[in-house]
């Protein structure tokens, strides 16, 4: 190799086929070896691509689910506001029943106090009224036996006009129809089963549904 180097490659007598067979030989094994680095250059280059790729999805699929978990999370949160018109309609509602609840509360207890208070007062005045029943009985009996005249007269009306105002009658009348809870039989001088008011001994009085005192009598025969 080292004579061939010294001859002129345009000298006909100095050509060698051998020596420019191997020049080709080398010439194309460089070539083939460029080229295999060329192809192995590609390669890394296609495969860092590839890897590149992969991880801009990998990154991008990450950031898409976190936005979908975080959108998520939010909408469990929001959930009682996802509507409004709809939760300001159960409040509403909520609000209004209570509301009627609380006037059909205050509605029973004014009605419950007002006949208590009713109660009260009806038997306020059905205790002062028997405390009277005393004297109207001894003014009856001046009646009876004409004494109530003048001044007496004059205040047996105005007591009358008290018991009146009270809603206080009197019942127990000769012919009328016996009635066990508003009469009371001292004696019974009737022959059959049907019974009335005979004699009576002692009138009896009542404030509206309330007995004041049971009419003492005598029981007889209807007439």
């Amino acid at each position: 190799m080292a004579d061939n180097q010294n001859v002129n490659p345009g000298d006909p007598g100095s050509t060698d086929e051998e020596a420019i067979a191997q020049d080709f030989a080398n010439i194309d094994a460089d070539a083939a070896a460029e080229a295999l680095i060329d192809e192995a250059s590609e390669e890394d280059s296609a495969a860092a691509a590839a890897a590149e790729v992969d991880a801009v999805a990998d990154e991008a699929a990450q950031s898409v689910s976190e936005e979908t978990r975080e959108a998520e999370e939010a909408a469990m949160e929001n959930g009682a506001t996802a509507n409004p018109e709809e939760a300001l309609s159960k409040e509403l509602a909520e609000r209004t029943e209570d509301l009627q609840r609380v006037t059909a509360e205050y509605t029973n207890y004014r009605r419950r106090v007002e006949r208590d208070r009713a109660s009260v007062i009806a038997g306020a005045r059905a205790d002062i009224a028997a405390q009277l029943l005393p004297i109207v009985d001894d003014l009856d009996l001046a009646e009876s036996h004409g004494d109530l005249t003048g001044p007496l007269k004059a205040m047996a009306d105005k007591l009358q006009g008290v018991l009146n105002s009270v809603k206080v009658e009197a019942f127990g009348v000769e012919g009328e129809e016996f009635n066990p809870e508003l009469h009371e039989a001292v004696q019974d001088t009737s022959t059959g089963d049907d019974k009335v008011v005979g004699t009576v001994l002692r009138k009896g009085y009542r404030a509206e549904d309330r007995v004041l005192r049971h009419a003492m009598i005598i029981l007889a025969d209807p007439q």
